[in-house]
């Protein structure tokens, strides 16, 4: 009998950790931090609760593993973007790519970052922290690449890098709350060529 247990000890979880962790992802991302239930994320995961803690702590470190995966695989445009020629081009990139990322079929429509700081109330401030923190770090990537854009004079010498980077975020966060409103790509495209013209004057 101690050989079974010891067996049983040692047996590898019963569930794909990065197939739950997916699963999760999207409950967030529909229903936000506070409308997602345990109940909800264990039913989608396939997992009993004992299962999540164990393996992802609670509801908060579940979040923000979540998050980190939100961030490294969903958004990954945002880099091929900003390393583009120049900087009208990498608007161009940012907003289009943004439409498209929005509004893509595979996934919950809007952003997980901005619908989940909306929906954040007291109780869970530290999630609607973490959440501007990791916004406010995408739009200071943003002010630098166009900061450097200034220096090589592909930005007009009167040009504001931080408040055209904080015009170019607000619009993005503006269209993920279209986008969970029910806008469409196309709508979404108009936005973001409206968007371009005024960042090209």
């Amino acid at each position: 009998m101690s050989g079974d247990k010891a067996v049983a000890i040692g047996r590898p979880r019963a569930f794909d950790a990065d197939e739950a962790l997916d699963r999760a992802l999207e409950v967030f991302w529909r229903k936000g931090y506070e409308g997602a239930t345990l109940c909800d994320l264990t039913g989608a995961m396939g997992i009993n609760p004992p299962s999540l803690y164990a393996a992802f702590g609670n509801k908060e470190g579940l979040f923000r593993k979540a998050l980190d995966r939100y961030w490294r695989v969903r958004t990954a445009f945002w880099d091929e973007a900003l390393a583009a020629a120049t900087s009208r081009r990498a608007a161009e990139m940012l907003l289009h790519g943004m439409a498209k990322f929005l509004c893509d079929p595979c996934h919950p429509k809007g952003c997980l970052a901005v619908h989940g700081a909306l929906a954040s109330g007291e109780a869970t401030d530290c999630i609607r922290q973490e959440l501007e923190k990791r916004r406010a770090t995408s739009q200071a990537a943003i002010r630098e690449r166009l900061k450097r854009a200034k220096r090589e004079g592909d930005l007009s010498a009167d040009a504001d890098p931080a408040a055209l980077a904080r015009f170019l975020a607000t619009v993005m966060e503006g269209m993920a709350v279209q986008a969970a409103s029910g806008a469409s790509r196309k709508d979404l495209d108009r936005v973001a060529e409206t968007a371009l013209r005024a960042f090209a004057e």
